[in-house]
């Protein structure tokens, strides 16, 4: 019998969530209570759809045609693993098939859960919230450590990974926060890229929807001098690997 699972929704043309053309599979529950999740929907992992791993395997290879290497398949969320099981089929049947896999994750997982799942898993796309741990539990409300950890982990068994990073205006902007992580991640011997992406209220209303406290509301855009100043230390850090 094959597994089940809860999802949220799939993307059938994501051109942000790694490289290429990929399907994109938006998995239920999530750990974190992000600031500015733009899927507060994703959040409980009661909600969402259930389906088989099978059935999501089968819906992918519909797109086979366009999602050629680079492209692939990315299971993001909510995340991922804490449907560990679930994902690593999909991933384990993706890879059989010869589609690149990624997996989008803040990493917020015990290491003997995520190494299996690891497995079948081309590229990790890692989100780091902070370096400063007391503004990570602030925009996340779980601790930073478990990330830290399973980012050393992924360098030290070579898996390729990006590391993404929010700015936050008046959260995560801070030049030593930024310099704190452009340091760690210099010294990971995985990273092939580092996107600096802009925080952005587009998920706001979903917030309103569901009646959750949205705390963001007059928190501006970051401006375009502040992205490029902390591009610029990421770059000062780990050149050639920044967007």
């Amino acid at each position: 019998m094959s597994i089940t699972g809860r999802i949220h929704s799939i993307e059938t043309c994501g051109t942000v969530d790694g490289p290429g053309l990929r399907v994109v599979v938006f998995t239920q529950g999530c750990p974190l209570r992000c600031l500015y999740c733009h899927n507060p929907d994703c959040r409980e992992i009661s909600g969402g759809t259930e389906v088989t791993a099978d059935e999501m395997v089968a819906e992918i290879q519909k797109y086979r045609f366009y999602i050629r290497p680079p492209g692939g398949v990315t299971l993001s969320g909510g995340e991922p693993l804490m449907q560990p099981e679930f994902v690593q089929e999909i991933l384990r049947q993706c890879k059989a098939l010869g589609i690149h896999t990624a997996l989008d994750t803040s990493g917020y997982c015990p290491l003997a859960i995520a190494r299996p799942v690891l497995e079948f898993v081309d590229l990790v796309l890692l989100d780091i919230k902070s370096f400063n741990p007391s503004i990570y539990t602030q925009v996340t409300s779980v601790s930073l450590q478990p990330t830290l950890d399973f980012a050393q982990y992924l360098s030290d068994c070579h898996k390729p990974a990006w590391i993404r990073f929010v700015v936050v205006p008046g959260l995560t902007d801070d030049p030593n926060n930024v310099a704190g992580l452009a340091q760690f991640v210099a010294r990971l011997k995985n990273v092939e890229r580092v996107e600096v992406i802009p925080f952005h209220k587009m998920g706001e209303y979903k917030w309103q929807q569901l009646g959750y406290d949205y705390q963001l509301s007059n928190t501006p855009t970051p401006t375009p001098e502040c992205i490029q100043a902390i591009r610029a230390q990421f770059q000062q850090a780990t050149p050639a690997l920044v967007l």
